[in-house]
């Protein structure tokens, strides 16, 4: 990708935005793990990232890239097929950008997958539940083919 690689800070930094704070976790070192004397292991805490999943650092990279080359700009919706982890991230950043994100995923997800999605504003297709996340991919694709109005990530 075109983004230049996420750099941490030190945890518990200050930022001006939200946004910035995504992938500056804590490392912590796994002392008892080590298999043998002289190595160590630590665990990048993603837990830490705003909205508790290592797919904010996805989220970020995803809109980022896209805005570096040009393909997302204001007035354009981003649009994704999702009922996970990505999707809340592409939401938090989306409306921390100014851009609207709507998304497509199976009617049959969790309530609250689809309240995090709406505090976050954005905006919910129900795709058939029978048909999973291969329908939402489907219905997602049928929306933004030939419509200049939406962007979709790919993710």
């Amino acid at each position: 990708m075109s983004v230049p690689p996420l750099q941490n800070k030190p945890c518990g930094g200050r930022y001006s935005d939200i946004v910035e704070a995504i992938g500056n976790t804590p490392l912590v070192e796994l002392k008892r793990l080590s298999p043998k004397p002289g190595v160590r292991i630590w665990a990048k805490m993603e837990s830490f990232n705003p909205t508790g999943s290592v797919k904010d650092r996805v989220a970020k990279a995803l809109i980022e890239d896209a805005e570096a080359k040009g393909a997302l700009t204001p007035g354009i919706t981003i649009l994704e097929p999702t009922s996970g982890n990505t999707g809340i991230a592409l939401a938090m950043i989306a409306k921390r950008k100014g851009y609207k994100l709507k998304v497509v995923m199976p009617d049959n997800v969790t309530q609250e997958r689809t309240q995090l999605l709406k505090m976050y504003g954005a905006e919910i297709v129900y795709s058939p539940g029978d048909q999973g996340s291969n329908g939402a991919v489907a219905m997602a694709n049928e929306m933004a083919a030939g419509n200049p109005e939406y962007y979709m990530p790919y993710q």
